[in-house]
């Protein structure tokens, strides 16, 4: 009989009764996990023997790679990310060529050309694939040999926190795991429907049709394909799904990842009569991936990636037992918007209603992806006619669209795919001469929000849509995934004056900047400034009470006057704009901001 702790509940496999707790000093954290894991079974699996399975998941996972002391598997990690801190988001061949690898071309620009001021790094699924750039794995435990070795991937993860993507979801229709399915090997590893079925409710993110006819030693199945016929949904409903991906999640610790980001999470759990999105035993199996990999390696982070309407990306919080890390999808599109149109409104709006995350929890802010710019998440932020505006903006400056399958069958815009550089390269009005200026304003303000900035390396390096990739694979995804050539791309940094170089450099030093306020600590207090239409400002405050900032942003192309006395200068401090290095001695004083200006105002004492 297996007998473990659960707070004041005795837990065995046939009964469940009070008792008193134990002392923490008493309980291990394989005792800690396993009662976690009894709990988890239970509302995933209650048909199934709980303690016959949550034994299954502990041999499976194997022992710790970080073992923590004992009594410490039940805590939030805490100041695990800090102001120091900043995420790249690449491609494992997002630099080519020369004699390196994938991996070794990414550390030599990480270590040389960002001078390790980026201290973690993304990197975007670097196994075998058959489709979507990477989000169609065959084989999770392999990595493409034109990445590099494991050795590779090992040095990557020795020197910067490391995280990789769990594509949980789905998997290749090349993989073994479908192969083996449709040989009639891997009985219920995928989940089968029939088109009679009324599946109108479901959630999508694609036009395609959901259900793949596909020929096994049974006859014809129909299987369910969320996001298109070659990435066929895994059945988490089968216990047994749930056992190999903790595997992989395994092993991925054991090679050096320090965060696990779970693509497309929210469509993992599928109940036929339900909009098969967000149900409740998908956030139950999240809360178990976190339990597991705080119990093999402590401190390690598990993001959710939700790309959907603000209120329900936030329920990945949950207790502060879920994901210590969301992604602010709301952010791109509505920041683009305000420096399109040169009115802050929307932005301030969606600001002031966003609640700050939990100590321990945290946003991670982004401008641009390998995905493109979510329209989703500004669904009831953004009216119909702002977006249309938006849309025909971007179609100018070379953008593509991508539509989804709503609920009705209609199809609506899911995402507008185009590089961050050149969506900025002008407003609602045409083009004009302050692309550069725009764009830097935009990285400023998602550096000062509340949370961990991520960068997407062509953003760092100013890149252009690639329309020839666009061709090449037929994808609109494509433009902005191009390749460097990393012999071409030494010669562009090479030269101050190209605007690679020249975006790089200004990046770096305002990163650096940055990493020295405990203002910006991601949890450090946040309040929305009331300064004009034309101006995005908010006030950060360090947890300690200390130091100030004032980040003040002119998003648009006119000049704009900005009166320190609307502003609270506590009259005894020292104040000063730390991007320009420019005190204030007169808190009576009125700024005249340049287009898209940035100042990030703060305690002159704080701030040496």
């Amino acid at each position: 009989m297996l007998k473990v702790y659960y707070r004041s509940v005795v837990i065995d496999s046939a009964r469940v009764a009070c008792c008193p707790e134990p002392s923490l000093a008493s309980v291990t954290n394989q005792e800690i996990l396993t009662n976690q894991l009894l709990q988890h079974v239970a509302v995933l699996y209650p048909s199934h023997e709980a303690a016959e399975l949550t034994a299954e998941i502990l041999s499976s996972i194997g022992s710790p790679v970080t073992p923590a002391a004992d009594g410490r598997l039940d805590q939030t990690p805490d100041g695990s990310v800090t102001e120091k801190d900043c995420l790249l988001i690449s491609y494992g061949d997002s630099i080519v060529g020369g004699n390196s690898t994938g991996l070794q071309n990414l550390k030599v620009f990480l270590d040389g050309a960002c001078g390790g001021l980026i201290r973690c790094v993304h990197v975007l699924p670097f196994q075998p694939y058959s489709s979507d750039d990477g989000f169609s794995i065959i084989d999770y435990l392999r990595l493409r040999e034109d990445l590099g070795s494991w050795s590779d991937f090992e040095s990557l993860a020795g020197d910067y926190s490391l995280m990789v993507d769990l594509v949980i979801n789905h998997i290749s229709a090349e993989s073994q795991w479908f192969k083996d399915y449709c040989q009639g090997n891997l009985e219920g590893f995928f989940i089968e429907a029939s088109p009679d079925d009324d599946l109108s409710q479901v959630v999508r993110p694609r036009t395609t049709p959901l259900l793949r006819p596909t020929q096994t030693v049974h006859g014809e199945k129909h299987v369910w394909c969320t996001f298109s016929h070659d990435q066929v949904d895994l059945n988490f409903a089968n216990p047994k799904v749930l056992l190999e991906i903790l595997k992989v999640i395994a092993f991925y610790l054991r090679k050096g990842a320090r965060a696990i980001r779970l693509d497309a999470i929210g469509y993992l759990w599928k109940t036929p009569g339900t909009s098969c999105i967000h149900l409740p035993q998908t956030h139950e199996v999240v809360r178990l991936i976190r339990n597991v990999c705080q119990y093999l390696s402590p401190g390690t982070l598990i993001v959710t990636e939700t790309n959907v309407p603000n209120q329900e990306n936030l329920t990945y919080f949950g207790n502060r037992n879920e994901a210590h890390a969301i992604y602010n999808f709301s952010l791109p599109p509505l920041l683009v918007h305000a420096l399109l149109s040169g009115e802050s409104k929307y932005l301030k709006q969606w600001m002031m209603s966003m609640p700050p995350s939990q100590e321990g929890c945290f946003y991670l802010n982004f401008t641009a992806s390998h995905d493109g710019i979510g329209m989703r998440p500004a669904e009831g932020l953004l009216s119909d006619e702002e977006q249309t505006q938006m849309i025909e903006t971007i179609r100018r400056h070379g953008g593509l669209v991508s539509t989804r399958q709503a609920a009705d069958g209609s199809e609506r815009v899911y995402e507008l795919n185009i590089s961050m550089f050149d969506a900025l390269q002008g407003t609602i009005d045409g083009p004009d001469e302050y692309g550069q200026e725009r764009f830097l304003c935009s990285q400023t303000v998602m550096m000062g929000v509340e949370g961990l900035p991520a960068f997407y390396i062509h953003s760092l390096l100013a890149t252009s849509n690639d329309q020839q990739l666009v061709k090449q694979t037929g994808r609109n995804r494509s433009i902005n995934r191009h390749q460097w050539d990393v012999e071409e791309l030494q010669r562009f940094l090479a030269d101050p004056q190209s605007r690679h170089a020249t975006v790089l450099r200004e990046l770096l030093r305002r990163i650096e900047i940055r990493s020295r306020q405990p203002a910006f600590h991601p949890n450090a207090t946040q309040f929305t400034l009331q300064l004009g239409d034309g101006i995005f400002a908010f006030w950060r405050q360090s947890r300690d009470r200390v130091q100030s900032i004032f980040a003040i942003h002119n998003l648009t192309r006119q000049p704009q006057s900005l009166r320190l006395a609307d502003l609270n200068l506590i009259s005894i401090d020292h104040w000063l704009d730390l991007l320009s290095d420019a005190p204030l001695e007169n808190h009576g004083d009125e700024i005249e901001m340049k287009p898209y200006q940035c100042l990030w105002i703060s305690n002159h004492d704080v701030a040496k």
